[in-house]
């Protein structure tokens, strides 16, 4: 028994003494890695404390950076769905209105072909084509195919030779003088469009430079309003209609298919129709506006005021048959459905305008 507690305790002792010598070992592993560890911490520390400025102008920079980036591809949505921002389509515009138009700095959007090339092409018109048909079977839009050769109507022959331009646009050989700049001005665009067109090639690709003689694309471009446009010369086809009265209901402008809705920042209707058919003024009234003459993204326009406060506005038409002054009748022709101005394909835009304030025309049309 006597020795049994001697065990015991002798056991105890070196228990204990053993627990402290494996306590000492962990702590003083412990200490080697944490002095380690504040070691490697401050060097750290100091080489960013000297990196500071450094670290702080590169994520400025990125930050800055992706902005931009941010703003340039949200641009042309904002400058499509606001188009009324540049030049008022209801109001005839001043000379001075004209000049700014054709000549301002705006964010474009660009209408690329589903297929994604940089070349231009060459097509062989065949039986049955039109300039509808092939602009749309090539993702572009009427008038850059008109533009490009020279179309001052839609005829077209079979077996006529075409070129065709990869995407919605112009194309222009640099001459001496040309900047990015001064193409993207004259075209009425954004510089940031012809250098993002990626078959765009440059002499020097931080300053953008360019060679003479060289054939740039212009992406979403449109030729100047002193170039006679694909709507020409207007001549009254429709006759006046003397005195008329506004009913105060509208009719349907056109038959087809609507691809875009009214929303807030769509102020009408899109009314698509490859047969290309006339517009119907939707009620009796007098026009104020008749043609293209701000070189504007609505192209062929007509403006009919009904004298009741409300007014119709019909746009991208490719033919026009009244002018301003004239009388018309609820259901007179004034117009052929078109593609002019930021458009593709066929199609109507129609508004409706109340003392200025915008409806929605599938709310009061008939």
């Amino acid at each position: 028994m006597k020795k049994t507690k001697q065990f015991v305790s002798s056991f105890g002792k070196d228990f204990k003494q053993f627990s402290l010598e494996l306590g000492n070992y962990f702590a003083d592993i412990f200490h080697t890695y944490f002095s380690r560890f504040e070691k490697g911490k401050n060097t750290f520390v100091s080489a960013l404390y000297r990196q500071r400025g450094k670290l702080a102008r590169r994520l400025m920079h990125s930050g800055m950076a992706g902005i931009t980036a941010f703003g340039v591809m949200i641009a042309p949505i904002i400058a499509e769905e606001f188009p009324q921002n540049a030049v008022d389509p209801w109001k005839i515009p001043s000379p001075s209105q004209v000049l700014s138009a054709s000549t301002e700095n705006l964010s474009t959007s660009t209408i690329f072909s589903e297929k994604s090339r940089g070349d231009i092409v060459e097509y062989e018109v065949q039986d049955g084509d039109t300039v509808s048909s092939i602009s749309s079977k090539f993702g572009i839009s009427e008038d850059t195919l008109r533009w490009q050769n020279n179309l001052s109507r839609d005829r077209i022959k079979v077996g006529q030779v075409l070129t065709i331009l990869p995407v919605t646009g112009i194309s222009h050989k640099v001459k001496k003088g040309d900047s990015v700049y001064s193409i993207a001005k004259k075209y009425d665009t954004s510089p940031q469009a012809i250098v993002d067109f990626p078959y765009n090639t440059f002499t020097n690709d931080e300053t953008f430079e360019l060679a003479i003689g060289q054939l740039v694309i212009v992406p979403d471009g449109v030729m100047p309003a002193s170039i006679p446009t694909s709507g020409g010369r207007i001549r009254q086809v429709t006759p006046d209609a003397g005195t008329v009265v506004a009913s105060g209901s509208f009719a349907w402008p056109a038959q087809g298919t609507i691809t875009q809705n009214f929303y807030w920042y769509h102020k009408g209707i899109d009314i698509a129709n490859r047969a290309a058919p006339n517009i119907l003024a939707a009620d009796s009234g007098t026009v104020v506006i008749a043609g293209w003459l701000d070189g504007y993204g609505y192209g062929n326009r007509v403006v009919i005021d009904h004298g009741n406060g409300f007014q119709t506005l019909y746009a991208h038409l490719s033919k026009i048959y009244v002018v301003p002054g004239q009388t018309v009748a609820r259901g007179n022709a004034i117009g052929q459905m078109g593609s002019t101005g930021r458009s593709t394909g066929t199609h109507l835009h129609f508004e409706i305008r109340k003392n200025g304030a915008f409806l929605s025309p599938l709310n009061v049309l008939q």
